[in-house]
């Protein structure tokens, strides 16, 4: 993860939130993903091609599978609210939701977890969290299926069944393997994990 400097902005009467430094990072570094989780900052730089291409071929399955439209949507980058801090929210790269998720909003853009079916993160460079402290964030949240492609390690995740701050359930999945989603999230998506890691990988010419 690269994390932004951040000036102090302002006057030393004024309190000083960690969602107000988050909006301040956020305004100062266009593009830039920030998140707060226990407590802690993370910024995210602006995902690069292959991340960006990744995320739009994983689109794809369950949109097929039609959990876009009816019960469902397939959206990019919808906040979650956590209760794992006051101010704690994450910013999922791809999620399913229930389709009345509008009325759910917490605040600060953010939604209640009881409204999430899936949620993916594609790693960049701050994979370290997406494997490690989301996982605990999304437990606790009692997300019932989060799912890794980690670019770094050619891995794909699957977790399921929340307890506590962890999974009951984690399997790695390696190319060659076809794996088919818990039908919980409301349909049955199979992901081809050799496609979904190669559409991750910067493209280079011959």
């Amino acid at each position: 993860m690269s994390a932004a400097s951040v000036e102090q902005p302002f006057h030393e009467e004024e309190p000083v939130t960690l969602t107000t430094i988050a909006d301040e990072i956020m305004e100062r570094h266009p593009g830039y993903r920030v998140e707060i989780i226990g407590g802690h900052l993370l910024v995210t730089p602006s995902p690069d091609a292959p991340h960006a291409r990744a995320l739009t071929g994983l689109m794809i399955p369950f949109i097929a599978a039609g959990l876009h439209g009816g019960e469902t949507e397939t959206l990019q980058n919808v906040g979650l609210w956590l209760p794992t801090g006051a101010e704690d929210y994450a910013i999922p790269d791809l999620v399913v939701v229930d389709a009345d998720i509008d009325d759910h909003l917490v605040e600060n853009n953010a939604y209640d977890p009881a409204c999430f079916r899936l949620v993916l993160e594609v790693t960049s460079g701050n994979w370290k969290d997406d494997l490690k402290t989301k996982v605990a964030a999304y437990a606790e949240a009692k997300v019932p299926v989060y799912v890794v492609v980690d670019r770094r390690h050619q891995r794909l995740h699957v977790l399921t069944e929340p307890v506590g701050s962890g999974y009951e359930n984690h399997r790695p999945h390696a190319p060659g393997e076809l794996v088919t989603l818990p039908d919980s999230i409301g349909a049955k998506v199979t992901l081809d994990v050799e496609e979904i890691l190669k559409a991750g990988q910067a493209r280079t010419g011959d």
